[in-house]
């Protein structure tokens, strides 16, 4: 590491005793030039010691001294002092220490000087010492020229020595300073040591964490960070801690559940941070909540997390015997109330809440921001009250909690909407938080206090980094009265009190620490961005009862069970992968694949052809086993006679073909061998070919004794049937002509005297005809080639091909094959009475010519098909494919232009129109909603319009599609939604043509109410929003609503329930807002006794419902896809 020297002479490295040169670190040293350089302390005589330790040591208040120790060493007779020299031992801290010294340089070209232990063989086990140092070298005759570094190590047995090879240059040692005197004076120069052992309350104090093991150290294993889950992970080690939510989570029933089951997947989760000793993954969790990797890689926010995943386990506990322990743990109740000041007359609203926001901009701390938040608004003058029966009055509005959860869970808004920036941004404020407090200052007087409402700190959850780029670690207290942790993903280690709370508040750097790089931003900040974001406080009377161990035996047994077979399987798979180079892959052919197989070679050995009983035979051989062990292994998996049985090894040719080559006659022979002998396959696979036979001699007709016999195989095309399959295989002579197989074929076949054709298959592209009158050796026929026949067709077999379009000629047929692929269909749209399905095509075909194929199978009229791109990596719909009689199929599944989403090239979706696709195109499809009841009912409709239509073309459809009657028709109306609010009002006139496919449209039948209006009505336009304005839901349905005049709140919110269409609970948890652009990130909460009318100031004013965004993202900064779990 390197350092600044803080006299301002050389700059020198910090290191062990092995040299490092990098000079790219010397550009990351900043030099800093005080104005006043009369202001810098003046350095001490080196005999000043107390002075000089002060000097040398910046004061740093996060370090506790535990011994120190001073100790000069008097250095004589420079130069003949050996290259490697040590100074007397000294003792500080327990350990034994001493001064390393290189005189002429540690190769390199300056004195060198290193700190070591000064044990004389290696320390005790586990030995480490966490120490500052600083080490001076002096002139004993005159001790103001000096010269220092200074450094802090922790020493480990691995790490025994730290220090400075570029103490300084050995030029100046003996070259006189500026008072006349060298440093070196007459061979003779003093080193002080400055040894200051620290305490090391956390245990890994100036740690490498080489070797790091959280469960040994601490107890406890960290989460691994899949992408960007940190977040997660913080917030799912703050639940399994808290030990009654663990217990209630072991108690949902999931004995006949998949990890698909996101109960389980948690459940399984928590079994292994309480049972394993290694950092546990979240990818079986991640999985059950449907995340891909978008999801992964997205950071979110962990207060809109804990919501959704206490709704799923709220959800997965009903009808058990946990049933409504979340409530008892996690929910409080606020009550919202407005008391006239003059009359007696008041209205309350008591609500649940499962966490609380509370305010940081503007406040110091924990008490500030909850008196903040109960405190009373007055309503007086223009904003007076309406109480029933009381006209306007004087009035005193807030909120009072009326009771706290036994786990308390506090968010602090570290993230605001900045209506001058028209962004979201991070406070960094300084903001204390105690380690205990009494809530009961916040209660409602109503509220019981037999009990004690005092909370203490259970846990801190930190966001490290701003808006857009950042960390969250967590600082959590496991045991009633124990010590905090900082759970940082994998890695978990103690933590200070100072750590959990202090460096946690935020606001600015401490002096000294101005300037700080944060690791994530890359920016200079004089703030730390580091700070509490989410604060976990514990009733203390339940503290106990939360934090009840638990035990092995309240987890449920069969997670056990199952990860019992989770580790095997693990193992099975490790002793495999241990053992690989122990064995080889053998891959097995005979004539049984060879006849089932319709393709080029003997085999598809790529395993594409997805045909089981064609694909090769693979079995896991032992390396050192010999041939005939595996001459009989084969036998027994061909159900044949080993004595029968005979083998081939099999090679790849320079034709990219792979053909039987020799035999393997030599039984003693190992496998690995035999592999190495064929040298013919670049893979570890062995492939050999099973010939099931009892002589040469039954296979061939003998023509020339003294030729020799090749084996040659022989493959079948029947254009009738459309198949090209093997045959057999048998013997010929070198010397033999190819028309003699002609007989033997047509006796095979029982053709009679029929014509017959041969062709050589060479490679996939190159099908020749053969001579017959040449011989098989004039014809460079070998072992192992294959010979396609086929009958030459009559007249009337010819007719019949053409009726069914098949290829007459085999080398046709090879062609076709060449460009065969295999087409996933899959219906566009989702239908009971459709399905996915596979249909083999060439890729020379025209779209009419896929239209057709695909119109077979279906059993539709081709010209009413259309085709659209599937994207590679998602599975969805790209963009439908224009209909061109040029386009083959090559062109339909390969992107046409550069684009850096990849389409599938094995898969297309179809769709079966009403219409013939040349009449489709000349139209366009409008995508719209459609809102028969209120907005609680969403109808996704597609119309077909024509492209020069408007809105009006949609009509026919939705009256067909819900019955509308044409007296209603004029009462549809059609508006634009963006941002969640309403956009603009579209005629039926309006143009479809300018409309683009990712425009918002909703259509809805314009309420009665709204018909009737009267001209003291108002119409106000309403909106969705989950606890600040900002966040305004991603899928809520805008509405107008009409605001009568003189009506109070309370019979509002009926009409607005039967305007809505919501029902029951749902509409019972939404909270009416007044909000006001003036006063946009302050909504004005509506009481039964307000008038709406009368609180409406401004023609933007508008309505906002405050309710919980179950379908869409309205969290800060993020990108990313919404939080979900399935």
């Amino acid at each position: 590491m390197d350092s600044v020297d803080l006299t301002g002479e050389d700059k020198m490295l910090v290191d062990t005793v092995d040299p490092v040169v990098d000079e790219k670190h010397s550009e990351d040293v900043t030099i800093i030039t005080p104005d006043d350089e009369e202001t810098q302390p003046t350095k001490p005589l080196a005999t000043d010691h107390e002075a000089m330790m002060k000097y040398i040591f910046p004061h740093d208040p996060t370090l506790e001294i535990a011994s120190q120790t001073i100790h000069t060493w008097e250095i004589r007779d420079w130069q003949k002092m050996e290259r490697r020299s040590h100074g007397p031992t000294f003792e500080c801290g327990g350990s034994p220490w001493r001064v390393l010294f290189f005189p002429l340089g540690n190769n390199c070209d300056c004195a060198s000087f290193y700190l070591e232990h000064g044990y004389e063989d290696k320390p005790p086990e586990d030995w480490y010492k966490c120490v500052q140092f600083g080490l001076v070298l002096w002139n004993p005759n005159d001790p103001s020229i000096s010269t220092f570094h200074q450094a802090h190590h922790r020493f480990t047995q691995e790490e025994a020595d730290w220090g400075f090879t570029r103490f300084i240059e050995l030029r100046e040692l003996m070259v006189s300073t500026e008072k006349g005197r060298p440093l070196v004076e007459n061979e003779a120069v003093n080193l002080t040591a400055y040894v200051r052992v620290m305490k090391d309350p956390t245990g890994v104090l100036w740690h490498n964490f080489v070797n790091y093991d959280s469960k040994k150290e601490t107890g406890y294993v960290g989460l691994k960070n899949q992408g960007a889950t940190c977040y997660l992970n913080s917030l799912l080690q703050a639940l399994y801690f808290t030990n009654s939510f663990r217990r209630a989570v072991y108690k949902i029933p999931t004995e006949d559940e998949d990890y698909s089951n996101s109960a389980l997947a948690l459940q399984r989760l928590f079994y292994l941070l309480q049972t394993s000793n290694d950092a546990v993954g979240t990818t079986e969790l991640t999985k059950s909540f449907g995340w891909e990797s978008q999801d992964i890689f997205a950071q979110q926010d962990i207060q809109e997390l804990n919501r959704i995943l206490m709704e799923k386990m709220e959800t997965k506990m009903k009808g058990t015997e946990v049933e409504n322990l979340l409530t008892r743990l996690f929910v409080g109740k606020t009550k919202t109330y407005i008391r006239c000041i003059d009359v007696e007359y008041a209205s309350e609203r008591v609500e649940d809440f499962w966490d609380i926001q509370l305010n940081v901009r503007g406040f110091k701390n924990l008490d500030d921001s909850f008196k903040d938040y109960i405190a009373e608004e007055t309503m007086d003058g223009e904003n007076k009250y309406f109480a029933e029966g009381h006209g306007l009055q004087d009035a005193k509005k807030g909120v009072i909690f009326e009771s706290f959860p036994e786990v308390l869970h506090l968010h602090l808004k570290r993230f605001e909407y900045d209506l001058n920036t028209y962004a979201m941004q991070k406070v960094n404020d300084h903001y204390e938080f105690p380690e205990e407090f009494d809530a009961a200052p916040y209660l409602s007087p109503e509220t019981d206090r037999s009990e004690s409402w005092e909370y203490v700190l259970h846990g801190v959850l930190v966001h490290s980094g701003d808006l857009n780029a950042g960390h969250y670690y967590a600082f959590l207290k496991p045991e009633e009265g124990g010590n905090f942790f900082k759970f940082d993903d994998d890695r978990v280690t103690r933590a200070t009190k100072r750590e959990t709370l202090d460096d946690n508040f935020g606001g600015d750097y401490a002096p000294g620490e101005n300037g700080v790089r944060n690791q994530y931003t890359r920016q200079i900040s004089l703030k730390r961005s580091m700070n509490a974001y989410m604060l976990v406080y514990l009733r203390k009377t339940k503290v106990e009862e939360i934090l009840v161990p638990v035990t092995e035996a309240e987890t449920p047994p069969h997670l056990s069970k199952r990860l019992e077979m989770e580790r095997a399987a693990r193992e099975q798979k490790r002793k495999e992968r241990e053992e690989q180079p122990l064995f080889l892959q053998v891959k097995a052919v005979s004539d049984r694949q060879f006849k089932a197989h319709q393709g080029f070679d003997l085999v598809d050995w790529s395993d594409k052809d997805g045909r089981p009983e064609s694909a090769p035979l693979c079995i896991r051989f032992r390396k050192a086993s010999t041939i005939r062990d595996l001459k009989i292994e084969l036998a027994r998996h061909f159900e044949a006679n080993p004595e029968k049985v005979h083998l081939w090894l099999m090679v790849n040719r320079q034709n990219k073909t792979v053909r039987p080559d020799q035999p393997l006659s030599e039984m003693d022979q190992t496998v690995e061998e035999a592999s190495s002998k064929g040298g013919g396959t670049k893979s570890q696979d062995l492939r050999v070919w099973v010939e099931v036979r009892d002589d040469v001699r039954d296979a061939a007709r003998i023509k020339d004794p003294n030729s020799p016999w090749f084996v040659v195989f022989l493959k079948h095309y029947d254009p009738i049937r459309h198949t090209l399959k093997g045959h057999t295989h048998l013997y010929m002579r070198k010397n033999d002509k190819v028309a003699e197989l002609i007989p033997i074929i047509q006796d095979m076949m029982e053709w009679g005297r029929s014509e017959v054709k041969l062709y050589e298959e060479i490679k996939p592209t190159m099908i020749e005809p053969m001579k017959p009158k040449q011989s098989f050796n004039l014809a460079e026929i070998q072992d192992g080639d294959i010979i396609c026949f086929q009958k030459v067709l009559t007249e009337k077999e010819s007719d019949q091909v053409e009726a069914l379009k098949h290829y007459k000629d085999a080398k046709e047929f090879y062609e076709f094959l060449l460009n065969l692929t295999k087409i996933r269909f899959q219906p566009k749209v989702a239908q009971a009475n459709l399905q996915d399905f596979v249909l083999e095509l060439s890729r020379k075909m025209s779209y009419d010519d896929v239209a057709e194929k695909v119109g077979q199978y279906l059993n539709v009229q081709p010209t009413h098909l259309r085709f659209t791109t599937v994207n590679a990596n998602t599975g969805a719909a790209r963009s439908a494919i224009k209909r061109a009689s040029a386009t083959t199929l090559q062109q339909m599944v390969t992107n046409q232009y550069y684009t850096t989403t990849q389409i599938s090239h094995n898969s297309l979706f179809y769709e079966i129109l009403d219409m013939s696709l040349a009449e489709l195109e000349t139209k366009k499809i409008l995508k719209f909603t459609y809102l028969p009841d209120g907005i609680a009912k969403e109808e996704l409709c597609d119309a077909l319009v024509p492209k020069s239509g408007s809105l009006a073309d949609t009509i026919p459809t939705l009256q067909q599609r819900f019955g509308l009657s044409s007296e209603i028709v004029p009462r549809i109306r059609f508006f634009q939604a963006h941002l969640g609010k309403i956009h603009k009002e579209m005629p039926h006139g309006f143009s479809v043509a300018g409309m683009q496919d990712f425009t918002t449209l909703y259509a809805e039948i314009v309420p009665e109410e709204e018909l009737a209006a009267g001209e003291d009505d108002r119409i106000i336009q309403a909106f969705h929003f989950q606890k600040e304005p900002s966040k305004v839901h991603s899928s809520g349905v805008p509405f107008t609503f009409v605001v009568k005049k003189g009506e109070t709140f309370d019979k509002t919110r009926v009409r607005l329930q039967i305007r809505t269409g919501i029902k029951g609970k749902p509409f019972e948890k939404i909270k009416f807002a007044l909000v006001q652009k003036s006063q946009f990130s302050k909504p004005t909460y509506l009481a039964d006794e307000d008038v709406l009318y009368d609180m409406m100031t401004d023609s933007d004013d508008l309505l906002g419902l405050d309710h919980v965004d179950k379908n869409g993202r309205n969290g800060w900064g993020r990108n990313g896809p919404e939080i979900r779990i399935k």
